[in-house]
């Protein structure tokens, strides 16, 4: 049997659970929304979450490799037949290398200075 008490704190408890999940959703709309509008292509941008100078990839050019003027730390890509693959080194050499999918909104985890196209 529920007494009052056993009623009242789960309703605080299921009230607290849906505040916090309002402000998830909340938290995931305003980081959406600082990036730029997602636009079909490929693009890297020399700050975090689309800031920046921003490259324009050809994604047709796949299989080439090309070292960028600056660094970079974010890209957004929409695209149904290419990915990116960065590279923190010119000439798409470094210890390790940072893939998208043909979908992608995301910051590096590093500077990275050169790319080579591929198929999705």
């Amino acid at each position: 049997m529920l007494t009052p008490t056993m009623r009242f704190r789960g309703a605080v408890t299921a009230g607290t659970l849906a505040l916090s999940v309002i402000g998830l959703g909340a938290g995931s709309a305003q980081a959406a929304a600082d990036w730029p509008p997602l636009q079909e292509g490929a693009h890297l941008y020399s700050g975090n979450n689309g800031s920046g100078t921003v490259t324009a990839v050809d994604l047709g050019d796949v299989g080439t490799c090309h070292t960028l003027a600056a660094p970079v730390r974010s890209v957004q890509i929409a695209s149904g037949s290419a990915s990116v693959t960065l590279y923190p080194a010119g000439g798409c050499a470094g210890d390790h290398a940072w893939a998208s999918g043909s979908l992608t909104r995301s910051n590096l985890p590093f500077a990275a200075l050169s790319y080579r196209v591929l198929p999705a």
